[in-house]
């Protein structure tokens, strides 16, 4: 799922995990746990994170290939968040998956003054990881998560520099990867303003629509 930073990638990623029952991959919540629990490629990942740069190449396909595949020849299905960041992380991702590859690829769409507003507003539960906003997707109770009653914090990295940071890196670097999706038919855009479940009835049928696509036909 590609968009960027404050488009709501995450929420809408972790539903789809729970409509679709598949496991939600997250680089970003994989490389957060492992610096909380003292690994070092954890801290150097989070390192990268905190400043609004892109972690190497070779860490993130290594904790990717460990999460997608857990000993199998192939994933049974997931959906990612957070990666593919660019060209040569797709590219590295393709080999990785084989023949069958992607299903479709999401592009969530959103202006600047958006994304700003949502990214300040961002809170993340500290026990299961949940995403909320205070203006336009708050949890019932204020500083508590709806789902599990833990504590929702504003992430270190969501500073306004680290964001400024992210954006351009996305523009210069992640950007392209919109481009190179759709050459291969695989690129589905969707309006991520307004209502989050709105968006997630959008993104559902952005999948649908390529699975139908994608299945052989009698």
């Amino acid at each position: 799922m590609l968009g960027r930073q404050g488009s709501g990638k995450g929420t809408q990623a972790a539903r789809l995990s729970v409509l679709y029952g598949v496991p939600h991959i997250s680089t970003g919540d994989a490389f957060r746990a492992a610096a909380r629990n003292g690994a070092e490629v954890g801290r150097l990942a989070q390192s990268y994170m905190d400043r609004g740069e892109l972690v190497p190449d070779d860490v993130v396909m290594e904790v990717l290939r460990e999460h997608l595949l857990q000993g199998k020849a192939e994933p049974a299905g997931f959906v990612l968040d957070g990666v593919p960041r660019n060209i040569a992380q797709a590219e590295a991702l393709a080999g990785m998956l084989g023949p069958k590859g992607l299903d479709v690829v999401i592009n969530l769409d959103l202006s600047t003054e958006v994304v700003l507003r949502r990214i300040a507003g961002r809170r993340v539960c500290t026990s299961c990881g949940a995403n909320y906003n205070v203006v336009d997707n708050p949890p019932k109770v204020p500083g508590t998560c709806d789902a599990c009653g833990g504590k929702l914090v504003q992430r270190d990295d969501d500073t306004e520099e680290a964001v400024k940071r992210r954006l351009e890196i996305y523009e210069s670097v992640t950007a392209p990867l919109v481009d190179w999706y759709e050459r291969q038919g695989l690129l589905a855009a969707v309006d991520a303003g307004g209502d989050p479940d709105e968006v997630t009835e959008r993104v559902v049928e952005a999948v649908e629509a390529a699975r139908q696509r994608k299945a052989p036909h009698s």
